[in-house]
């Protein structure tokens, strides 16, 4: 059995521009690469976030932090894991991370 659809806002923040990248995002990226069965949805975010952190794509962490939140991944597990990606991925990307995270964790 395939994990639920992921909803996301491509089709409102990008259809207009680029119609062909919400759907490529709505159909491939979240309607069958995240559904495949290999890896749980809680697993698929927790690589999701660590790659955003190491990539220093904090515009895309609010996003990817409440799905993984969806996907059973509490406040403190991801604040772990950026903690433990600062000395793989880097102090300032870590940190960075951090702010994102305080900013969709405690500033509502």
């Amino acid at each position: 059995m395939k994990p639920k659809r992921i909803l996301s806002n491509a089709q409102e923040t990008y259809g207009k521009l680029a119609p062909a990248f919400a759907e490529y995002t709505d159909n491939v990226l979240f309607g069958d690469l995240w559904r495949r069965a290999n890896l749980s949805l809680r697993e698929r975010s927790l690589i999701t976030v660590s790659a955003l952190v190491a990539g220093e794509h904090t515009n895309q962490l609010p996003f990817h932090l409440e799905l993984a939140k969806e996907n059973g991944i509490s406040e403190e597990e991801l604040i772990e894991a950026m903690t433990h990606l600062a000395f793989y991925a880097g102090w300032p990307k870590a940190a960075s991370a951090l702010q994102a995270a305080n900013d969709v964790f405690y500033k509502k």
